[in-house]
């Protein structure tokens, strides 16, 4: 996907797609990760600097441009999923805007494209499907070829100046005041009120020597920055031992292992994708210190623009101690068998790079985990292994672990996400029929009539009016051709409102599902994961319910009451600043607002004219 900005064309894609019908060429399209738009003083805006462009089935031109104004052209690169269907192109000499204000940053090196990610989308046929109360695709624009042109390429579509710096006081400089109690955390965003940063993290708080002294550490993730990435690390660790797990293939991987050239502490190990438009999506660091071992389980990939004013999560483990010489492998374990599950999403990969990582894990103490793993990995699974993966995997821990509650049929389910898969002609064949069985499942209750379900999605006017403008919506991929095909889905909706948190005007990357009570103060269970609303992540049933099939790698945590020594969670009303209440912090505002006759989902690959966003700009696909 190409984007014409007020300084230049550029081009997005993304592929965590959950295509089951997914033709292999034609006329479907891509879904973005980050667009960037240009910037006012008032409103920086991200865009990630990374070189890395995900595959893609064929690409669909964008323009984002401020209204009323001559777009010049600057094309940065686009590839197709299928090796035979590449049309990468070289950018042009670009020259930013002098309107632009913020600290100009040194320019990234040359790549094939943006950093980007997290689409689940099924972009099947369209044809003879309409789509009522949305507006209307433009048609394809004539394409001509662009002269190769060996120029350097800008950092982003803002121009030179697209990030501001943080201040001085955005990074911690002595122990946080945290939540102990959840470890749940969100990300740190650039432009909020002080006070809804404090408790929050930034990545380079979570690799500060605050909390221990690194030796080696893993990231597992999507997408990658490795410059950027590596600059997150205290200059003290920064040389030390990295291993990078991801699922690149081909022009994809080969451009990881060149951004990562420089860096010889680094060494990568690429997951097994042996099914069709599976993708590596989880999002995890495991940290060796010389004090101890953590895990970080969290939504963003490791590029600047995830971590600057999008809203992210994480749960941070405590610090395991080493076990004591001659402890058997059995020593360690938490209530929730976390270290037992652990160790088997790591041995999932079948990877030797793994290895070293699942035995020092063994010699660690992770007794004090009060959560519940819940992973996906790619496969068929019947029998007993249908329900070590995916939402099986959380319909069996709420089934063994979660208490029956009382007229549990009134409780809600809330689902929040960034990414939207196809899901079928109508709401039986996946959302409701599987889907919804798993969430609301508790305890080993009777069924009972389903209760309401609630997917929080950002609207057109979330999108317009939010901190980074339009472009945010390339981390929300929901393609016109899926929406067209589910339109029952639209129903569900409910606004992105986080006042409570401050970052209604931070768009969502993160991912949670929850059980409220009618009232929305307490919480039956909380799940924060990897994992969008789409089959590819969550699995789905095949033969007749004999067998689920998983596309991609997934990871997240399960909060459950009892770990906790409680009944239920109660909701904190106001987790900003951080305090010793008991309250789970919630990312949003509930009870969640359901969509107005006016309010349209976050479409990425229509056009939106009618109003400028906070930079002034307009979303024009052509």
């Amino acid at each position: 996907m190409s984007q014409d900005g007020q300084h230049g064309k550029w081009t997005v894609s993304s592929s965590d797609d959950d295509v089951d019908d997914l033709p292999l060429s034609g006329t479907t399209t891509s879904k973005p990760h980050q667009p960037a738009v240009s910037s006012h003083s008032s409103h920086p805006s991200a865009s990630p600097p990374g070189p890395k462009l995900e595959a893609v089935t064929a690409s669909v031109e964008v323009k984002l441009e401020p209204a009323n104004t001559p777009v010049p052209s600057l094309v940065i690169g686009s590839e197709a999923r299928q090796s035979g269907a590449s049309n990468q192109l070289n950018p042009e000499k670009y020259e930013s805007s002098p309107s632009l204000a913020g600290k100009r940053k040194k320019d990234v090196s040359d790549g094939s494209g943006w950093a980007l990610s997290d689409s689940d989308d099924d972009d099947g046929d369209t044809k003879g499907k309409s789509l009522s109360n949305l507006p209307k695709r433009a048609p394809p624009s004539p394409k001509t070829k662009k002269p190769k042109v060996e120029n350097e390429r800008p950092p982003s579509p803002h121009g030179r100046v697209y990030y501001i710096d943080e201040p001085d006081d955005f990074f911690e400089s002595s122990i946080p005041c945290l939540n102990d109690t959840y470890r749940f955390y969100l990300n740190k965003v650039t432009g909020l009120d002080r006070k809804y940063n404090s408790g929050a993290l930034h990545i380079r708080d979570i690799l500060s020597p605050l909390f221990g002294t690194l030796k080696e550490s893993v990231q597992f993730n999507y997408c990658f920055d490795i410059d950027w990435m590596v600059k997150q690390y205290p200059s003290e660790f920064r040389d030390r031992p990295v291993l990078i797990v991801h699922g690149d293939k081909r022009e994809a991987k080969a451009r990881l292992l060149q951004q990562a050239k420089p860096f010889p502490h680094i060494r990568f190990c690429q997951a097994k994708l042996d099914i069709a438009f599976g993708t590596h999506h989880t999002k995890m660091m495991l940290l060796w210190y010389e004090e101890g071992f953590r895990v970080i389980v969290m939504t963003s990939n490791l590029i600047r623009a995830d971590w600057y004013q999008k809203t992210q999560g994480m749960w941070m483990s405590p610090l395991f101690p080493r076990l004591p010489k001659g402890s058997s492998e059995s020593e360690g374990e938490s209530a929730t068998f976390f270290k037992r599950d652990l160790l088997e999403y790591l041995a999932s990969y079948r990877a030797p790079e793994l290895e070293e990582w699942i035995q020092r894990i063994r010699e660690h103490d992770l007794s004090e985990t009060r959560i519940y793993l819940i992973g996906s990995t790619p496969g068929r699974y019947v029998g007993s292994n249908m329900e070590r993966w995916g939402h099986l995997r959380l319909r069996k821990l709420l089934y063994e672990h979660a208490e029956p509650i009382p007229g549990d049929e009134r409780w809600p389910v809330i689902g929040q996400f960034s990414s939207i898969g196809s899901m079928g002609l109508d709401k039986t064949k996946w959302l409701t029929g599987e889907f919804q069985r798993t969430m609301t499942t508790l305890g080993k209750s009777s069924v009972r009539p389903a209760p309401p379900m609630h997917l929080v999605y950002p609207s057109v006017e979330d999108v317009r009016t939010s901190l980074e403008g339009y472009p945010a919506g390339g981390s929300l991929p929901y393609s016109i051709q899926t929406a067209q095909k589910q339109l029952w889905l639209h129903s569900f909706f409910h606004r992105w409102k986080a006042n409570t948190t401050g970052r209604s005007h931070a768009m969502p990357h993160i991912k949670t599902y929850m059980r409220a009570s009618p009232d929305f103060t307490e919480l039956a269970w909380f799940l924060l994961t990897s994992a969008n609303l789409s089959k590819a992540a969550w699995g789905a049933l095949e033969k007749s319910n004999t067998q689920v099939m998983v596309r991609s790698y997934e990871l997240g945590v399960l909060y459950l009451p009892a770990a906790f020594n409680m009944k239920t969670f109660p909701v904190h009303e106001n987790p900003f600043p951080v305090s010793s209440s008991s309250g789970f912090p919630v990312p949003f505002d509930l009870p969640p607002t359901c969509y107005s006759p006016k309010d349209q989902p976050w479409i990425w690959n229509i056009p939106y004219s009618q109003a400028p966003d906070t930079h002034g700009n307009i979303w024009v696909p052509s």
